[in-house]
């Protein structure tokens, strides 16, 4: 353990200085040390709308930090008619406080509710930002294309509409979309290997997924889906089947849910253990799952910290290798990990769930 004391943490970014940039749900945003010291809340953090799973939310270092010292997050902000925005902004990181905020993107007729908010930011090294934009809870619209929940958004990093977005030139049709039938992506990272986008989505019941999401495809929620309705145990009455003409398969999906949040990928390590793995955070079965890759194809699953009994919210993978989590609770813990030595068996590996 590295700090505690934490509430509800939702995203860790590992500072080149050692350091950790921590967002709290609640709306506070603060370092922790590499020995564990918590600073108090960084000022310049605007108002964010803390209600349900609603708050503070993601934060990244833009890919010029070393430079411009910039970072990346999201969070909702209140809306008119006790509803909030899914917001993404950008700011100078200073020692006490951000400067120079500039928000490039608010979720347009935002809805009331405190679930499905998605949230999650990836860059693509072409200066391009992607923003998870989760479906609200309206299972109605990730299929419609005139409205922004339940898709995959791309912008420029300055904020502005890339040309080269698949609906772009399409009347009728939000231009910032870049693929649609998402119910709730929580996870978003670029394999460094390939260059591609992986994305876990929280699905309902039994219908958690992990995508490769592509320029102008449909993913399929609610139309095709693995996942049951919360209340009745059975399909929502929109699901067609766990697949339809059209509509993307998941790249792996989980019958039981895990409760996906965070998604991070280990390579460039080929004397470790976990040299070419995906990691991905479970709120629901508490625990880090660990998958094990061949390419794009998952080999293996293993199950990871399912003793501490804790949500974990979020994984990230330093330089050096070290793997840190967060722990989503009042109470909430950053955490280091490193992997067994190179050639040590593990206990808990095994073939891949058929599932």
């Amino acid at each position: 353990m590295i700090a505690s004391g934490l509430e509800h943490p939702w995203a860790v970014a590992p500072l080149p200085d050692g350091r950790f940039l921590v967002t709290e749900r609640p709306g506070r945003m603060r370092y922790v040390s590499a020995t564990g010291e918590v600073s108090a809340p960084l000022d310049g953090v605007p108002e964010v709308w803390a209600n349900g799973q609603a708050g503070l939310l993601d934060v990244v270092l833009a890919p010029d930090f070393a430079r411009s010292r910039r970072i990346w997050f999201t969070y909702v902000a209140p809306a008119p008619g006790g509803a909030g925005a899914v917001t993404a902004a950008y700011a100078t990181l200073g020692d006490r406080a951000l400067s120079d905020l500039h928000v490039v993107y608010r979720e347009p007729d935002p809805l009331p509710g405190g679930a499905n908010f998605g949230s999650r930011l990836a860059f693509d090294g072409a200066g391009h930002v992607f923003v998870s934009q989760g479906d609200r809870f309206d299972r109605q619209r990730p299929q419609q294309l005139d409205v922004v929940q339940g898709k995959l958004l791309r912008l420029d990093v300055d904020g502005t509409m890339p040309a080269d977005n698949p609906f772009a030139g399409s009347p009728g049709v939000r231009r910032i979309v870049w693929s649609y039938g998402h119910r709730n992506i929580q996870g978003l990272a670029f394999d460094p290997r390939t260059g591609r986008l992986w994305a876990s989505e929280h699905g309902p019941r039994g219908g958690d997924e992990l995508n490769l999401p592509q320029s102008g495809r449909n993913y399929g929620w609610p139309i095709a889906s693995n996942g049951m309705d919360y209340s009745t145990g059975r399909p929502y009455p929109e699901t067609l089947g766990t697949s339809a003409p059209g509509m993307e398969p998941p790249h792996r999906v989980w019958t039981k849910s895990p409760g996906l949040s965070g998604l991070a990928f280990y390579t460039g390590h080929p004397g470790s253990a976990w040299n070419d793995s995906l990691f991905l955070g479970a709120l629901a079965d508490r625990n880090l799952i660990r998958l094990r890759l061949d390419g794009d194809r998952i080999v293996s699953e293993e199950r990871l910290l399912g003793d501490l009994g804790a949500r974990i919210r979020d994984v990230r993978v330093a330089p050096d290798g070290s793997v840190y989590v967060l722990t989503d609770e009042a109470d909430g813990r950053l955490l280091r990990l490193r992997p067994p030595r190179a050639g040590k068996p593990s206990r808990q590996i095994g073939p891949l769930d058929p599932a």
